[in-house]
């Protein structure tokens, strides 16, 4: 287990202490792992060393192994592909171990899991008291695993087509869509409405391979890459296309982000930041990620959250992470490390 200043932790986090009635009082501690910032390090393909990393909300403390931790040194799996927030659970989607674990966001501790149709699962969302996940086993089947969020029993599945992806789903006025495009190649979402658990509609977009969906406002904002340029899209919650940024010159844009009304992204290793109200592409990035061991961990993880801009350097995928934050204008103000191939950077 690694701890980083473990008694600053002790005076500087909210210490919850359980007062037992035996004769010699003893105590137990708990680690408060809420007002931060949690880390998914995914860890290698084929290895049990996927975890968590905790980093205070002003980057000064940091804690690695969260789930480790706290459950008696358990591994938590392989590949963690995503973190989901449902009330005080974080729900943990572990990719290669087919398996949703899931802990007190505060705590860390195992709460429960889910592994009934669960094939490579890739991301979850919630709607209407459901719970979705994508599954998409390689050379193998494609579906969405709905499940009731009171009980986590399984309620059915929505397949796609051997040529469709299940990556990316999101939740929009209360009703699901799903990217069915993965690693650059299809342009295809697929509406799901939640009163039925049928598929609505399925929406292509004119131009593009999407790379990446998220929601905001009631809305779906799709980033797609084309040959030469890329495009924004916003989408309504009845899934219908009600505007098209084209960001010309940016080629392969991906990682879309949203932050006080602002669209955050990047190309290569740049960083770019425009309005959202804005018809057309920024001129120059707002900052560049230094080149790293290789082409592929340069940029591997990215979000912007309450006011600071994550990027990690995978670090060629055999030591930790290097992870950079930056402020909203692009200057460096912390680096440090995490676990192996950190992807996603969320507010706790």
């Amino acid at each position: 287990m690694k701890i980083t200043r473990l008694l600053q932790f002790i005076f500087a986090f909210t210490i919850l202490f359980a007062v037992s009635c035996s004769s010699d009082d003893e105590i137990t501690q708990e680690i408060y792992y809420g007002n931060g910032f949690l880390l998914t390090n995914e860890g290698n393909f084929g290895k049990p060393n996927a975890d968590v990393t905790f980093v205070s909300s002003d980057l000064s403390l940091k804690q690695d192994n969260l789930f480790s931790s706290n459950n008696g040194g358990s591994n938590l799996g392989d590949v963690l592909q995503t973190i989901v927030f449902n009330g005080e659970n974080a729900y943990l989607v572990l990719n290669n171990t087919n398996k949703i674990q899931i802990v007190n966001r505060y705590n860390f501790k195992s709460t429960g899991e889910i592994t009934n149709q669960i094939n490579q699962p890739r991301y979850m969302a919630f709607a209407n008291n459901n719970i979705y996940v994508t599954n998409d086993k390689y050379g193998g089947e494609k579906y969405v695993s709905i499940y009731k969020a009171a009980d986590l029993s399984f309620v059915k599945k929505i397949s796609f087509s051997s040529t469709d992806a299940a990556e990316r789903v999101v939740a929009a006025g209360n009703n699901i869509f799903v990217q069915n495009a993965s690693y650059g190649y299809g342009n295809k979402i697929t509406y799901i409405n939640t009163s039925t658990n049928d598929v609505q509609a399925t929406i292509n977009l004119p131009n593009g391979n999407i790379n990446k969906i998220i929601s905001d406002n009631q809305n779906v904002y799709a980033i797609a890459a084309g040959t030469s340029d890329s495009y924004i899209y916003q989408i309504s919650a009845s899934g219908s296309i009600t505007k098209t940024i084209t960001l010309t010159g940016v080629s392969s844009a991906t990682n879309l982000e949203i932050e006080k009304g602002k669209f955050y992204f990047t190309s290569g290793n740049n960083v770019y930041t425009m309005d959202m109200n804005a018809t057309a592409a920024p001129t120059s990035p707002l900052f560049t990620v230094a080149n790293s061991v290789d082409q592929y961990s340069n940029l591997y993880g990215f979000n912007v959250v309450d006011g600071k801009i994550f990027t990690s350097d995978a670090n060629g995928f055999t030591q930790d992470s290097k992870i950079s934050v930056y402020n909203i204008s692009g200057s460096l103000i912390k680096t440090f490390t995490a676990g192996k191939a950190t992807n996603g950077f969320y507010k706790n």
